[in-house]
């Protein structure tokens, strides 16, 4: 009851608790990524980087259609027991357990994994005559630092008497080493074309700073970066000291790597705002700018770019578009971002 009277006494409603009074005293921060090449036949993948490193949605191949055992139930002319039996019939995979309690081998192994051990059985081919190969290596070495240990303990007599035989044994060692590293060299190849054959297709990125106003949903800028997963602090801070408007109270971020990095303290200190972090694992308590990351992906999702600069112009296209058109989320629905910024600095 205070609260609410001390809201009524400040001119505060009650839906005007939850964001800013002002346009520019609040602005809420993200970053997002999306792939350096991008055609508007393809599915533009979620990706999270406020851990470090980022976490890739794994899209399915080219004319894949998504399926699951459980879409059998959507079949309207299975009764409830005709479509139980396809489910379990369609899902061999799942473990079977004794009634003891210790796990008995299925018939075939699971299906996404399948691949993946066949691929280590592949490798487990390619490591065997390796470990044959490591242990003669090892059984030479020892060897030979028994000759030498041997040579340099002899009288220089015994070694004048050795001396043939001796640079006998340097000119095999030294053959040996050789053959070694081109032992190791061709092994080298032979591990990138495996992992090539079997890692997932690199993508590259671009990181792109999203700055929205609290109080109007205004997008303040989309500064983009070709730097994607390695954007550093200092880019995004150099980018954001031009953007911040001026009186700015607050910026709420989620606890992503870059936003709780000494530099961007710097800034917080120097542009005299307090830094607002999000709770972990709690995004909507970040929902403008996560909010306006799924509109903006919505919108890229039929465009195509082959690279940052032809990415910028849809960026900037965007802007005014999203800054212009009705928003359901602000005080006065159905007003734009812009409308409502113009009515608050006329009041």
């Amino acid at each position: 009851m205070a609260a609410s009277r001390a809201r009524k006494k400040r001119g505060l409603g009650a839906a005007e608790v939850g964001h800013a009074q002002q346009p520019g005293q609040t602005i809420n921060i993200d970053v997002c990524f999306v792939p350096t090449q991008h055609s508007s036949e393809e599915k533009l993948p979620a990706v999270s980087g406020s851990s470090g490193h980022l976490v890739i949605e794994r899209l399915p191949a080219a004319g894949e259609e998504p399926h699951w055992p459980g879409q059998v139930f959507a079949q309207a002319d299975l009764d409830y027991t005709e479509a139980m039996q396809a489910y379990v019939a369609a899902t061999p995979d799942r473990p079977k357990r004794a009634h003891a309690g210790k796990s008995t081998p299925t018939e075939e192994p699971p299906s996404i994994w399948r691949q993946d051990w066949e691929n280590r059985a592949q490798w487990h081919v390619i490591l065997q005559p390796r470990k044959q190969e490591d242990a003669l290596w090892q059984a030479i070495r020892r060897h030979h630092h028994l000759l030498v240990v041997a040579y340099r303990h002899l009288s220089q007599v015994r070694r004048k008497q050795h001396r043939g035989a001796w640079e006998t044994e340097l000119h095999l060692w030294q053959q040996q080493k050789q053959e070694h590293k081109t032992l190791l060299e061709k092994r080298g190849q032979e591990n990138e074309a495996w992992h090539q054959r079997h890692r997932p297709e690199a993508r590259s990125w671009i990181a792109i700073l999203v700055v929205t106003d609290n109080c109007t949903r205004q997008c303040l800028a989309l500064p983009a970066f070709s730097t994607g997963a390695r954007l550093s602090s200092s880019e995004l801070v150099a980018a954001l000291k031009i953007i911040l408007p001026k009186g700015l109270q607050f910026v709420i971020s989620d606890q992503g790597l870059h936003f709780r990095s000494n530099i961007f303290a710097e800034l917080a200190r120097d542009a005299d705002f307090v830094h607002v972090l999000i709770y972990r694992h709690r995004p909507q308590s970040n929902g403008i700018a996560e909010r306006f990351v799924q509109t903006l992906k919505v919108w890229l999702r039929d465009k195509s770019w082959s690279a940052m600069d032809r990415l910028d112009p849809l960026l900037l296209q965007f802007q005014p578009e999203y800054n212009d058109r009705p928003h359901q989320g602000l005080a006065i629905p159905g007003l734009s971002p812009n409308e409502l910024a113009n009515r608050i600095w006329l009041m």
